[in-house]
């Protein structure tokens, strides 16, 4: 039996680029940053985006629709698509997003707003019914993850 003549050595496929992966933080003009150490509103690692939860208030730290869970969502979805321009992308970049309510019975307003923020092409959602969030008014938290292809 013949053998097949070698074609010299293996290639080696170059490894990947090496990823940041502390990411860089990033920071929004339109919302008020946490306590200094405390945590990062938003990173970007890479073309990956993480939004750590939002919750419906402004930059002084007042409930924004105290008591109606379409008006927080929708407050709480402008704050995810400023943190993704921030980023250098859009709110259609977000690829998955996590929604916390205190009670089940606000997931139609919930889903109301994110139909209005997406269009076509939705990101993957989980929805959480929690006893409880960060203060009493709020009625929903979301978090979400972008992926930006520069």
């Amino acid at each position: 039996m013949a053998r097949a003549a070698a074609k010299g050595p293996a290639k080696r496929k170059r490894p990947p680029a090496p990823v940041n992966k502390s990411g860089r933080r990033v920071v929004s003009a339109k919302i008020a940053e946490p306590a200094p150490g405390s945590y990062s509103m938003c990173k970007r690692v890479g073309n990956h985006v993480y939004v750590s939860g939002q919750i419906a208030s402004d930059n002084s730290g007042k409930v924004i629709g105290r008591g109606d869970a379409y008006k927080q969502a929708q407050a709480i979805f402008r704050k995810i698509a400023a943190l993704m321009e921030a980023a250098g992308g859009t709110v259609d970049d977000v690829v998955k997003v996590v929604m916390y309510t205190t009670d089940m019975r606000h997931q139609p307003d919930i889903w109301k707003a994110r139909r209005e923020t997406f269009s076509g092409d939705f990101p993957t959602s989980t929805l959480i019914c929690v006893t409880a969030l960060f203060s009493p008014e709020l009625l929903v938290e979301i978090e979400a993850v972008g992926y930006i292809d520069d």
